[in-house]
C-alpha cells in the first residue's frame, strides 16, 4: 500500500467516524429539521415572491414567513386544546343527560326502527331488562372518557417543554432554510460524487416527489375534512368543529382514515334518529369523502410524482410504521429516490453499446 492509498483509508474511516458521532449528536433534532425541510420547500415560491417585493431582503422576508407560519401552526393548535378539554366536558354531560332521561329504556324502541335490528333488539331488550346496572355502567364509562382525555391532556402539558422545544427547533430551522437555503443546497449539489445529470435527475424528481406528496396529503385531508365537516353541521351533530378538525387530522392514515370519524358518527345518528340522518350520513361518507381520497390523492400524488399507485400504497403505510406522521411524506419521497437511482443504474450500466458501424 502507497503512502496515498493509506491516507485515503485512513482519511475515510475518520470520516466515518466523525460523521457517526454528529449523527448520534443531531439525531434528537432530525424530525424537526424533516420537517423544517419540508415546509421550506413547499412555501419557497412564496418567500422568492415576498424577496422580490421586498427588492431582495431575503432575511425580512425569511423573518416574515416564518412567523407567518408559526402563527398558523400556534394558533389552531391553541383553539383546537381549548376546544377538546370544553367537548370531553360536554361529552360527558350529553350522555349523563340522556342516561338519566330514560335513553337505556328507550333503546329497544330506537332499535326497531332500524332496518334488519330485529334479533339485536331482542339482545339489547333482554339485557336492558336484566341488567339493572347498565345505567350506572354507561354513567361510569362516560365519565372514566371523560377523565382519560383530561389526564391525556394533563400529561401532554407535562410534555410541552419538550413539544416546545422541538416547535423551536423547527421554527429556528425553517429561518435559516428560508435565508441560506439556496446556498446549503448548492454546497450539498457540489459534494455529491455523481455526474451532473444524474444529480440533476435525482433533485429534479425530488422537487416533483415533496411537492405532489405535500399537496396530495395536504389537500386531500382538507377537502375530506371540509366535507365530511358539512354533514356534521347540516345533519346537527354535536361538536361539529371538533369532529372535522378530527377527521382532518385522521385523513391522511391509509388504513381507516375519516371512517374512523364519520363511521361512529353514522351509527350514533341511526341510534339516536331520526333514521334518515344515519342513511345521508353513510352514503355522504361512503359515496363522496372516501370517493374523494381514492381520486384525489392518487391523482395529486402519482400524476405530480410520477409513481405507480400501488408502490405509493406501500410506501405510505411503511413510512408511517417506521417513521411516524413524518412517514407520510417520507416514505414516498424515499420511493422516488429510490427508482430515479435505479433508472440511472439501467441507463449507466445495462444499456447495450451501440452496434459496429
Amino acid at each position: 500500500m502507497t503512502r496515498r492509498q493509506l491516507f485515503a483509508v485512513c482519511f475515510f474511516a475518520v470520516l466515518l467516524v466523525l460523521l457517526y458521532q454528529i449523527g448520534v449528536i443531531f439525531k434528537p433534532f432530525l424530525l424537526p429539521v424533516l420537517w423544517a425541510a419540508i415546509l421550506a420547500h413547499v412555501t419557497c415560491p412564496l418567500h422568492v415572491r415576498l424577496t422580490a417585493l421586498l427588492k431582495g431582503r431575503e432575511t425580512v422576508s425569511a423573518g416574515l414567513l416564518t412567523l407567518g407560519i408559526m402563527a398558523l401552526v400556534v394558533v389552531p393548535v391553541v383553539f383546537l386544546a381549548l376546544l377538546f378539554i370544553q367537548e370531553a366536558g360536554s361529552a360527558y354531560d350529553a350522555v349523563h343527560a340522556w342516561v338519566q332521561s330514560g335513553g337505556v329504556k328507550r333503546l329497544p324502541a330506537l332499535l326497531a326502527s332500524l332496518p334488519f335490528a330485529g334479533r339485536l333488539q331482542e339482545v339489547i331488550a333482554r339485557y336492558v331488562t336484566s341488567s339493572g346496572d347498565l345505567e350506572s355502567f354507561l354513567l361510569q364509562s362516560s365519565k372514566a372518557l371523560s377523565g382519560f382525555v383530561m389526564e391525556q391532556l394533563t400529561g401532554f402539558a407535562k410534555n410541552v417543554f419538550l413539544l416546545g422545544a422541538n416547535f423551536l427547533v423547527v421554527i429556528v430551522t425553517l429561518f435559516f432554510f428560508f435565508k441560506d437555503g439556496k446556498r446549503l443546497l448548492a454546497g450539498l449539489y457540489r459534494i455529491i460524487p455523481l455526474e451532473d445529470a444524474h444529480k440533476e435527475k435525482i433533485f429534479s424528481r425530488l422537487d416533483l416527489t415533496i411537492t405532489a406528496v405535500v399537496k396530495g396529503m395536504v389537500i386531500t385531508a382538507i377537502v375530506q375534512g371540509l366535507l365530511a365537516g358539512l354533514a356534521y353541521a347540516v345533519l346537527d351533530v354535536p361538536v361539529p368543529v371538533f369532529l372535522m378538525a378530527l377527521t382532518i387530522l385522521l385523513a391522511p392514515l391509509p388504513f381507516g382514515g375519516t371512517v374512523l370519524i364519520w363511521g361512529p358518527v353514522t351509527a350514533y345518528l341511526f341510534w339516536t334518529g331520526p333514521i334518515w340522518k344515519g342513511i345521508a350520513m353513510l352514503a355522504w361518507g361512503t359515496g363522496v369523502v372516501t370517493t374523494v381520497d381514492n381520486v384525489l390523492r392518487p391523482m395529486l400524488i402519482g400524476q405530480g410524482a410520477k409513481l405507480p399507485v400501488l408502490f405509493i400504497f406501500f410506501s405510505i403505510l411503511g413510512g408511517l410504521g417506521a417513521y411516524g406522521l413524518i412517514g407520510l411524506f417520507l416514505g414516498p419521497i424515499l420511493l422516488a429516490i429510490l427508482l430515479t437511482t435505479i433508472q440511472i443504474y439501467r441507463e449507466e450500466y445495462l444499456s447495450e453499446p451501440p452496434p459496429p458501424a
